[in-house]
């Protein structure tokens, strides 16, 4: 594969990425790296606002020519997780990892930021490019909030753009798909109040663990009877908790999992079909139950347009081979959701895997690292996308 960037970029995408990799910061807490964000601009000029969701950064580049407005999105934060890598550039925070390549997808809009200095007129022909870096998209919202703090209508964003190094492609592939891509994430905690007593007589108790058996197996008959069997669904119990003792009849059980969907129409009505089925079989047993459900992200779906002009900018750079669909879908979800529900956009993986680099482990764990070499395809490929988009809209 051609060398995409120079030297000098490439260095610079390595040991800024290198950096924020020693130095992980878990949701809410990236302020180091905000911090790094913030002197970078500075050192380039760019103005910036900071401190939107505690700890996001985003800074406005202006073309002065009338045109669009593109969001560009890099999430900044680590994971609790203690690093297992034996490498020079190693985690030095105790029990928190930069798990998920967040490091480099801050890495790569840093080096956006340094590109548009030297390339400034070819990169931005018309319009505006609004450089996001978000706190906390581990679970913590940063997206929603920075939604909800309005950064969207300030700033006039007519589309976004996302992307994430993805160590189940391999390297040189560029992972991009039309319609969903993440599915919603929902948790959900269920308590079911039995009557306590003794193994021996438990007709006279009502059996919170058993009404919890039945419960278990009759939500999977919600996504295998209650969905269109095109629409992807998953609903898992991860947790049940109940009792102490081998001989006793405890009063209560509770239970938590998560549901996941592509569909925004399963999305809004699997809580009420689930609470219909928790109530109905408590009720047959003599216990009681309620449902505490919590809609986490809902599902990030890509605007076709906009993974259209993904594919151009791969197909411009590196060739058709590179573009694939393989192993790009995912029941895993994603925040930049919260962004794509109000603007049309596309959030699109660069493969990271290499088995020769013992790059192979998969997100989220402890022994994980990707390959370098997608940094500046990565880069790249988001200037080459927003490019393209501004100068045809």
């Amino acid at each position: 594969m051609k060398q995409l960037v120079s030297e000098e970029r490439k260095k610079e995408l390595v040991e800024i990425r290198r950096y924020i990799h020693q130095y992980p910061e878990i949701e809410f807490q990236e302020i180091k790296t905000a911090q790094l964000v913030m002197e970078h601009l500075e050192r380039l000029g760019y103005p910036y606002e900071n401190k939107i969701a505690k700890t996001g950064v985003v800074s406005l580049i202006d073309s002065g020519k009338p045109g669009k407005t593109v969001l560009v999105r890099a999430d900044m934060d680590a994971l609790p997780i203690h690093e297992e890598n034996d490498c020079e550039y190693r985690s030095k925070h105790n029990g928190i990892m930069h798990a998920c390549g967040h490091d480099g997808h801050t890495s790569i809009l840093m080096a956006y930021a340094s590109e548009l200095k030297t390339n400034f007129a070819s990169m931005i022909p018309k319009g505006r490019v609004l450089l996001v870096f978000q706190p906390a998209e581990e679970g913590g919202g940063g997206a929603q909030i920075m939604v909800q703090k309005g950064i969207l209508e300030k700033y006039k964003v007519d589309v976004a753009f996302a992307l994430h190094v993805w160590n189940h492609i391999d390297i040189g592939k560029v992972g991009i798909v039309n319609g969903p891509i993440w599915a919603s994430v929902d948790q959900f905690k269920i308590t079911v109040h039995g009557k306590s007593g003794h193994g021996a007589l438990p007709q006279h108790s009502v059996d919170p663990i058993l009404v919890s058996a039945h419960i278990i197996t009759a939500l999977q008959s919600i996504v295998s009877r209650s969905i269109d069997p095109l629409e992807p669904c998953v609903i898992t119990v991860g947790s049940i908790n109940s009792g102490n003792a081998f001989n006793a009849i405890p009063d209560n059980a509770v239970m938590r999992g998560t549901v996941r969907t592509y569909s925004k129409e399963v999305h809004n009505s699997f809580p009420k079909r689930m609470e219909k089925i928790v109530e109905g079989i408590s009720e047959s047993f003599g216990a009681k139950a309620e449902v505490d459900y919590l809609k986490i992200d809902k599902p990030t779906i890509n605007n076709p347009n906009c993974a259209d002009f993904v594919r151009q900018a791969v197909r411009n750079l590196i060739g058709e081979d590179a573009i694939t669909e393989k192993d790009v879908r995912s029941m895993g979800g994603e925040d930049f959701s919260a962004f794509l529900e109000k603007v049309p956009g596309c959030y699109f993986l660069i493969g990271s895997r290499n088995p020769f680099k013992n790059c192979v482990y998969p997100h989220h764990h402890s022994k994980f690292d990707f390959d370098e070499d997608a940094l500046p395809i990565g880069l790249e490929v988001m200037k080459e996308t927003v490019r393209l988009y501004l100068e045809q809209n």
